[in-house]
């Protein structure tokens, strides 16, 4: 019904809508605030294969079915679907990848910039909430929150006596791999809780004030907590491994806020199952949704769902910037959250 009214929009000298490519789960509020400015094609709900998708909307785009072939991708992050060669192969006519997520491990942008496709992300949307995220994780982690919520819940109080004590946060040496949007803010709300914090990073940063480690294994060494808070690259792919798992030591924490391939998923496995560290929050894994079966029995650990980014509030803002890029895109101006220019 939409096509057919674009179609005769044009035909009665209306402008149509422009054509957008969805792929991506949204909610009912962001889909309707989609189509009202967009020829929507809906990927999940077409039930196809994704090569059968973005075939049908090339093929569409030759015939009076769609008066214009589609020039912008709304995509999800987290590598559900990935935007590389083939994916733009199927896809001749795209020109502008928009993506959910304030990483961009899932959008080949070398391939993009070779065919002239922009490519916006999510910004600083997230930063804020991500970073409270990971202190919460680090508090529950240290304190034991859920696993003594477990025991109070399951009525072992009564007949096995108070829970273990936990650990305080305050004063703890916290090393922040990845010192950007989001690492800056974890930084400063630790400092509030009085923890020592230094940084590994591509490069020093010069405003920040705290001690930069050129070396993750030094920055291991020097810290009681390793948080991850960098994006994934063939640089920091795994860069949590058995060599710095083993210089944070057994009363270490890690932290994951980031990617789950930023850490070596086994390594850390075995680690907590042999007691070389202490604990661990993680928000996200290599193999996503599937978690390793061994983290579900370990009380030391918090899993989340890679929930870290999104809140109410958030998801909000996302709407508003993803419906912003687009519109910027459409009407020739500059994207406003740009990773990469065409």
């Amino acid at each position: 019904m939409a096509m057919a009214s674009a179609v005769a929009g044009a035909a009665s000298g209306g402008k149509p809508k422009p054509a957008l490519l969805l792929l991506s789960r949204v909610d009912a509020a962001f889909s309707a605030a989609l189509r009202a400015r967009f020829r929507v094609r809906d990927f999940y709900a077409s039930a196809a294969p994704l090569p059968a998708f973005l075939a049908a909307a090339a093929a569409a785009a030759a015939t009076a079915e769609d008066p214009e072939a589609p020039r912008a991708a709304l995509v999800a992050g987290g590598g559900a679907i990935l935007v590389d060669g083939a994916f733009l192969d199927a896809a001749p006519s795209l020109r502008c990848v928009v993506t959910t997520s304030a990483g961009v491990d899932h959008v080949d942008l070398a391939e993009c910039k070779r065919r002239g496709v922009a490519v916006a992300g999510a910004g600083t949307v997230y930063s804020a909430d991500v970073a409270d995220h990971a202190v919460g994780l680090l508090i529950d982690v240290l304190r034991r929150v859920t696993a003594a919520d477990r025991y109070v819940r399951q009525g072992l109080w009564p007949a096995r006596g108070d829970y273990p004590l936990g650990s305080k946060l305050g004063g703890k040496r916290v090393g922040i791999i990845g010192l950007g949007s989001i690492g800056s803010l974890i930084a400063k709300r630790l400092e509030a809780f009085g923890c020592v914090v230094s940084y590994h990073s591509r490069s020093p940063k010069a405003s920040a004030p705290y001690r930069y480690f050129p070396d993750v294994h030094d920055l291991a060494a020097d810290s009681a907590v390793l948080v991850v808070a960098c994006a994934l690259s063939d640089a920091t792919r795994r860069i949590i491994g058995r060599r710095e798992l083993d210089a944070l030591g057994t009363g270490g924490v890690v932290v994951n806020v980031a990617r789950g391939g930023n850490v070596d998923e086994v390594e850390l496995v075995v680690a907590l199952q042999e007691g070389r560290i202490a604990g661990a929050g993680l928000d996200v894994f290599e193999d996503e949704p599937h978690v390793p079966p061994e983290l579900m029995a370990m009380d030391n650990v918090v899993l989340m769902g890679h929930e870290a980014a999104f809140t109410e509030d958030s998801t909000a803002d996302l709407r508003e910037l993803m419906i912003g890029n687009l519109e910027a895109f459409f009407a020739g101006k500059p994207l406003l959250t740009p990773v990469l220019h065409p």
